[in-house]
This record gives structure tokens, sequence and C-alpha cells, in this order.
């Protein structure tokens, strides 16, 4: 996993300078709800393509094992 180093994140929105950019409390308040509300729902939708992908295979799974085909599983690498 990638470790994020969150004491950089004022000196990433500010690309054009070494100065942080300026804005009100109320204007940063809203930018960090809006991308935390962003990303939870990207999780979400990642989360659905994770339940997609194992519904497939589990039918594969199923299949094989139908057919004969001795399935091992592995655990992760």
């Amino acid at each position: 996993m990638v470790e994020i180093k969150k004491d950089g994140l004022e000196k990433a929105l500010s690309k054009k300078s070494d100065e942080p950019q300026k804005m009100s409390k109320e204007q940063e308040i809203a930018f960090h709800q809006g991308a935390l509300n962003t990303l939870v729902n990207e999780r979400n939708e990642f989360f659905k393509i994770i339940q997609n992908v194992e519904g497939v295979m589990q039918a594969h799974i199923k299949r094989l094992e139908g057919l004969g085909v001795k399935i091992q599983v592995r655990k992760n690498e």
C-alpha cells in the first residue's frame, strides 16, 4: 500500500509556488468535505466492481467443478 504524506497536502494543492494557496476556513472545509465525498463514492464503486468480479469468478469455479476440475484456493501472494 502506498503511504500518503498528509503534511504535504497544502504544497500539493499549490503547485504554482511554494506558498500555500490562501483560502478561507469555510472554503477549505468545503474543499476537504467535497474531496472526502468524492473518495467515498469512488470507494463504493470500487467495492461494487470487486463484488461483480467475485461473482463471475465463482460462476467459473462452479462450472469447472461441475466439469470435474478440482479447484485449489491460493492465498494472496
